[in-house]
């Protein structure tokens, strides 16, 4: 199990805008913030997560290749939320919500581009709600 992930990106002001936008859709929030970079976790963190958040970006040269980073996502209208939220605040369209049957019958994500080029989904794994 990861307990966190780092990544730098070229503007950091604006990287920072972009995932404050589309991690709120699927309740993730600033947990800590630095001046060198910003945490961000669950907005209701449970026993044992890190206090300071799971995901975490810094200013600097972005890794090549770039990395895929994927969020958990509690239902499939939040990975719908994310995909539009990640849009609105300047992400590029990766793929767009919908079921991934390749990966299992129930996978439901979205992917989008930040604005380095990292490739960040929001998928659930739970069946459609009846």
């Amino acid at each position: 199990m990861l307990d966190h992930i780092e990544i730098n990106v070229s503007d950091f002001a604006r990287s920072r805008a972009f995932y404050l936008g589309a991690l709120a859709a699927i309740g993730y929030v600033p947990r800590k913030e630095l001046p060198t970079g910003i945490g961000f976790g669950a907005d209701k963190p449970g026993d044992g997560d890190s206090p300071s958040g799971a995901f975490w970006i810094h200013p600097g040269t972005p890794s090549s290749p770039r990395v895929h980073v994927a969020f958990r996502a509690r239902s499939r209208a939040e990975v719908d939320a994310f995909h539009r939220a990640a849009l609105a605040a300047g992400g590029r369209d990766n793929g767009a919500p919908g079921v991934r049957p390749q990966y299992h019958p129930h996978y439901y994500g979205a992917f989008v581009l930040d604005p380095d080029g990292y490739n960040v989904e929001a998928v659930c794994h739970r069946a459609p709600s009846h």
